[in-house]
């Protein structure tokens, strides 16, 4: 699919975030069709100032060998130095300015990341638990957020997949084990899907599977 190299400047001055950017098959602007939009957040690997590095893994790999996908998308790009907890405003008046200039359905906006992203992921909803129809956050390390597992229930309405290897050298499979037990307690709406043989690399499995899309799919946020 051709991924668009775009560039988002804040209202508020905040930092500009480079973005890849896809309309699925067959998008109109002139049509009534609305489309659900996914945000995906890269891991630490890919932060820079060459969108060509998101291509390597996640949504942004899968879309460069697909023909169709039932997603608008927008990949965004961390800037060095940083993480995504730097840019969550900036994330959210993104997805407010394509909602506004595209054929978004509003109430099926979905959220997915990987590693870093995973971690951004979780600490992003909690944020704003009302902007997500759903999440699938992988092998994301408890954000830094203090307090975060005991705010937590603010996510228990928020329908969310949880994927992690379980020979996880990098982000241990603890991280999420304890962010699935807090949300659980708090009687969450929450899956979790363990890889016992994989290491740090979840990921490729997980946006292989077209059950995560139909997945994210099911759900809508209720007005």
């Amino acid at each position: 699919m051709q991924q668009q190299a775009l560039t988002f400047t804040p209202p508020s001055g905040a930092t500009p975030l480079n973005y890849l950017f896809t309309l699925p098959t067959p998008y109109a602007p002139a049509s009534d069709q609305r489309w659900p939009l996914l945000l995906f957040l890269h891991g630490s690997g890919e932060r820079g100032h060459d969108l060509q590095q998101l291509k390597q893994y996640g949504i942004p790999h899968l879309l460069e060998h697909v023909e169709h996908f039932p997603f608008i998308t927008v990949a965004p790009q961390c800037p060095p130095d940083t993480d995504w907890a730097a840019h969550n405003e900036t994330l959210i008046a993104l997805l407010d300015g394509v909602i506004a200039n595209y054929n978004v359905e509003p109430s099926r906006v979905y959220l997915t990341g990987l590693s870093m992203g995973g971690r951004g992921a979780w600490h992003l909803a909690l944020l704003y638990p009302h902007r997500f129809a759903a999440m699938a956050p992988i092998c994301g390390r408890i954000p830094d957020l203090p307090g975060f597992l005991d705010k937590i229930a603010r996510l228990k309405a928020l329908p969310i997949w949880v994927f992690h290897g379980a020979q996880d050298a990098v982000v241990p499979i603890a991280n999420s084990e304890k962010l699935v037990a807090a949300l659980q307690a708090a009687g969450g709406n929450i899956r979790f899907t363990v890889y016992p043989a994989a290491g740090h690399d979840s990921w490729t499995e997980t946006y292989d599977n077209t059950a995560l899309y139909d997945w994210l799919l099911q759900h809508t946020l209720s007005e």
